[in-house]
C-alpha cells in the first residue's frame, strides 16, 4: 500500500501567489502598495521575473522603486531589462544618484546607453527642470496612509500630492494643506481637485513659464505620450532658472560670454569679448564717418560739437527703454514676432512724447546758454527724430533677430547704439546745415 506525500506548504504559496499576480496584477498591486517594501520583496524574490512583468505596470513609480532597490541584483538587473524603456526611466528617476548609477552600473551597455538618452532632455526643458521624485498616489488611500507616507519620504518640497487611476495615468491632485486639515479617515479621492495643466518633458521654459503664470501654479506635472507621470517642475526651479538667465542675459547684451564669470582666466575672457569689441569698433567708426560728413558744418559752428553727444546719449537710453521691454515681453512670451507692428507702434509714439518733453527742457537750457532761437530749432527737432527712432529701433531689432533665428540679447545692444547713433547724429547734423542761415 502506497501513500501519496503531502504537498509542501511553502510550494503551494509560490504557486498561488504565482497565479495571484499572473491573473490580477492591478489587484495586487494595489495591495502590494499597502505593504513594506522589504517584505514584497522578499515574497516577489521568489517567483521569476516574468511573472513580475505584467505586476510592474501597475505599480505606482515610487513603490516600484522602494521595492526593486530590495530585490536580488538578478531580480533588479531582469526588470530593467525587460520592462518598457519609459517604465524603467519613470522607476530609477525615483532613486538618488547613487543608487540609481549602482542599478545601471549592473546593465548591459546598450541597454544602460538607452535608459540614459531617455533621462536626458534638452537645455531648460521641462525635462530637465523636474524633479523625478514625485510621489504618486491612489484616490482610495487614507488621509493618515498618505501623511505616513509623506513623513518617511519627507520631500520638503513638495506641495501637492498626484493621483493616478489604475492605469498608472494622472488624474487629479491634492493639496498639502487639504491634507493637513482633513479628517484622518477621509479617502484622497474625496478631496481631490482636478489638474489643470500639465506638460511633455521636452517642452520649453517658455511654454512652462506660461503655463505657471496662465493657471498660478506651485507645481506643474510632467507627463508622458500615456499621461504618466514623469516628474514635478516646482515653481522655485523655474525661478532659478529664469534668474540664471536673466544674468546670462546681462551678459549677453554688453558683448561678454554667457559661461564667463567674475573669476574666469583673463586669457577666457580676452577671448570672448574680443570679437565683439572688435565688432562694436566697426559700428563706431560708422556712427563718426556720419559726422565726417558733415565736418565743414561743424567746423563753422563750433556749438555743434558740444551739443552733440547730448542727442546722442538721450537717443541711446531711449533706445535701451524700448530694447529691454521689448526683450522682457518676448522672453515671458507676452508677445511674439506676429506683434512686432503694435510693439513698434507703440514705442514710437513713446519715443514721440518723450522726444517732445525732453526737447522742451531742452530747449530751454539751450536757449539759456547760447541765446540762439536757431540752435534751439536745431536740437529740439533733432531730439523729437532721435526719440522717434530710437524707439523704432527698440522694439523692431529684438523682433527681427528672434525672426531670423538669432540669439537677440547676442546682438541687440551692439545694433541699437549704432542705429541711434547714427540716426542722432545725422538727424542734428543734417537740420544743422539746412538751418544754417539761422545759427
Amino acid at each position: 500500500m502506497t501513500t501519496n506525500a503531502a504537498p509542501d506548504p511553502r510550494a503551494v504559496d509560490m504557486a498561488l501567489t504565482r497565479k495571484f499576480l499572473l491573473d490580477y496584477p492591478r489587484d495586487a498591486a494595489l495591495k502590494i502598495e499597502a505593504l513594506a517594501p522589504r517584505d514584497v520583496a522578499a515574497v516577489l524574490s521568489l517567483q521569476p521575473v516574468y511573472v513580475l512583468l505584467s505586476l510592474w505596470r501597475y505599480l505606482t513609480p515610487n513603490v516600484a522603486a522602494e521595492i526593486l532597490v530590495c530585490l536580488p541584483e538578478g531580480h533588479s538587473r531582469q526588470l530593467l531589462s525587460e520592462l518598457p524603456p519609459l517604465d524603467s526611466v519613470r522607476m530609477i528617476g525615483q532613486l538618488d544618484d547613487e543608487t540609481r548609477d549602482d542599478l545601471l552600473k549592473t546593465l548591459d551597455e546598450s541597454i544602460r546607453r538607452e535608459l540614459a538618452e531617455l533621462m536626458s532632455y534638452p537645455e531648460n526643458s521641462a525635462g530637465r527642470l523636474m524633479d523625478t521624485r514625485a510621489l504618486v498616489f491612489r484616490d482610495s488611500m487614507t488621509i493618515s496612509e498618505t501623511l505616513e507616507i509623506l513623513r518617511k519620504r519627507q520631500l520638503k518640497t513638495a506641495r501637492s500630492v498626484f493621483l493616478v487611476d489604475t492605469e498608472g495615468r494622472l488624474s487629479a491632485k491634492v493639496h498639502l494643506q487639504d491634507i493637513a486639515i482633513a479628517d484622518p479617515g477621509t479617502s484622497l479621492g474625496a478631496i481631490a481637485k482636478p489638474v489643470t495643466a500639465v506638460v511633455a518633458g521636452t517642452a520649453g521654459k517658455e511654454e512652462i513659464s506660461e503655463l505657471f503664470e496662465k493657471h498660478q501654479l506651485l507645481d506643474l506635472p510632467v507627463v508622458d505620450i500615456d499621461r504618466r507621470l514623469l516628474g514635478i517642475i516646482h515653481h522655485s526651479s523655474l525661478v532659478q532658472v529664469s534668474q540664471e538667465d536673466m544674468s546670462s542675459d546681462v551678459l549677453a547684451m554688453v558683448g561678454a560670454s554667457r559661461e564667463e564669470r567674475a573669476l574666469s582666466k583673463p586669457l577666457f575672457a580676452v577671448q570672448k569679448r574680443m570679437p565683439w569689441l572688435q565688432v562694436n569698433l566697426l559700428t563706431a567708426f560708422l556712427a563718426a564717418s556720419v559726422v565726417g560728413i558733415f565736418e565743414s558744418t561743424i567746423a563753422s559752428f563750433t556749438a555743434l560739437a558740444v551739443l552733440l553727444p547730448v542727442v546722442a546719449g538721450q537717443s541711446g537710453n531711449a533706445g535701451a527703454q524700448a530694447l529691454a521691454v521689448t526683450m522682457r515681453g518676448l522672453a515671458l512670451r507676452e508677445i511674439t514676432v506676429r506683434h512686432w507692428f503694435r510693439v513698434m507702434f507703440k514705442e514710437v509714439r513713446v519715443g514721440l512724447i518723450n522726444g517732445i518733453g525732453i526737447a522742451v527742457t531742452c530747449g530751454i537750457g539751450v536757449f539759456v546758454w547760447s541765446q540762439s532761437i536757431g540752435l534751439v530749432l536745431v536740437i529740439c527737432s533733432a531730439m523729437v527724430l532721435a526719440m522717434i527712432a530710437a524707439g523704432f529701433a527698440g522694439a523692431v531689432v529684438p523682433i527681427v533677430l528672434v525672426r531670423l533665428g538669432q540669439d537677440p540679447a547676442q546682438a541687440s545692444s551692439i545694433i541699437l547704439t549704432t542705429v541711434t547713433d547714427i540716426i542722432g547724429f545725422f538727424a542734428f547734423l543734417g537740420i544743422a546745415a539746412l538751418l544754417s542761415g539761422l545759427l
